[in-house]
């Protein structure tokens, strides 16, 4: 059985932190996460670790779902409360009706400027790099979705909403570009991660509570049977040995299994025969 880990990640430490900590608790270095969360965030962080982190390349969604607090009145350089404030400034709360057609504003598909404090590599050197330097850097432009937006409470020093976006959307980038339209100064002060595809924060287990080895496995099915049509291939052998089949399904990329037991995952090819991607096994 490939297993995962679904965990509600603290808010303070890195991505990195968290599967350094849990190589000890599981006793492998073989560990990975399918999607970073920067310090200030907590919620839903799926970890894979030994064989399992074969279809990490396979579990990158379209489907995230947030909760953010954006404090109004100041301006940091990393956009979220844990940077430098850059500027400050008095305010009047929005009215709720102009922040609901704000907040509406943003769904379907747009494009994002990715935030300077990001990851993203450009010319070779990480953004949050050229920041740390000073240097001046065009900002990549990315295409992002917002499926779902939604005010849930105004707040004596600011708004909180939750989003379910597309894979590659920057939450404080979000709150810049909603700021901006209302004219207002302001920046994340807190960002919950509340659903990835779907795998839900109450499905998650504490990271402390793991460390003292109480936790729930869960099977690398459960995650992949959602994402791509399912394939019951009785020649295990075809499969184990990499070899090419023929299936009849009309998708471009299939889970073959036996006895819900994952196996690979397949690719058509132009003859409409099916290749194998990744075995799994």
């Amino acid at each position: 059985m490939l297993n995962a880990l679904f965990i509600n990640k603290p808010s303070g430490i890195t991505s990195f932190d968290v599967c350094f900590r849990l190589r000890k608790v599981l006793g492998t270095k073989k560990i990975g996460h399918t999607g970073t969360l920067d310090p200030l965030a907590d919620g839903v962080m799926i970890v894979l670790f030994d064989k399992a982190t074969k279809a990490n390349q396979f579990l990158v969604t379209d489907n995230k779902e947030y909760i953010a607090r954006v404090r109004l009145g100041i301006e940091t350089d990393t956009l979220d409360i844990d940077g430098n404030v850059i500027n400050e400034t008095s305010y009047n709360l929005p009215d709720k009706e102009e922040l609901i057609n704000v907040l509406d504003s943003f769904l379907g598909q747009s494009r994002q400027e990715v935030p300077l404090t990001s990851a993203i590599s450009v010319n070779g050197k990480r953004l949050y790099q050229y920041q740390r330097e000073g240097k001046e850097v065009e900002l990549p432009i990315r295409d992002i979705n917002v499926y779902e937006i939604k005010l849930l409470e105004i707040h004596e020093d600011g708004f909180s909403f939750k989003a379910k976006v597309s894979s590659g959307t920057y939450i404080r980038a979000l709150v810049r570009d909603i700021l901006k339209k209302l004219k207002l100064t302001g920046t994340l002060c807190s960002l919950t991660r509340t659903a990835v595809d779907n795998v839900t924060l109450d499905q998650c287990d504490a990271l402390e509570d793991i460390e003292k080895g109480n936790y729930t496995l869960h099977d690398l099915y459960e995650l992949l049977s959602v994402k791509y049509p399912l394939v019951d291939y009785e020649n295990i052998d075809d499969i184990r040995n990499g070899r090419s089949i023929k299936i009849d399904n009309d998708s471009d990329r299939v889970l073959i299994v036996h006895d819900k037991e994952v196996l690979a995952v397949y690719d058509k090819n132009p003859d409409n025969s099916f290749s194998c991607a990744r075995g799994l096994w």
